[in-house]
């Protein structure tokens, strides 16, 4: 299992736009509009590395409206909830 957030910024007018057509990518779990930096933080939950890559690389290229994205891939989970239930893709 690969997590990642995505920290995306959108251009001007178009945050939830972008927030509905992110919210309809395969592999993007949540996407949340924020204040500060950037516009919308997506969280990416992938079976493996190489399904995170085409996320990133391609799907996310094909939505319209944003402007740039920075990925942090996670490396390691601390949490005292249940990580199995709440990253569970499902497959």
């Amino acid at each position: 299992m690969q997590n990642a957030v995505i920290l995306i910024n959108t251009e001007k007018g178009q945050v939830k736009a972008v927030a509905e057509r992110l919210a309809d990518v395969e592999g993007i779990s949540e996407v949340y509009s924020t204040c500060g930096r950037y516009d919308l933080v997506a969280i990416a939950r992938t079976p493996d590395f190489e399904s995170l890559a085409e996320l990133v690389t391609e799907r996310l290229n094909a939505v319209e409206g944003i402007r740039d994205t920075e990925t942090l891939n996670a490396m390691q989970v601390h949490s005292r909830h249940d990580l199995e239930t709440m990253f569970s893709l499902g497959w």
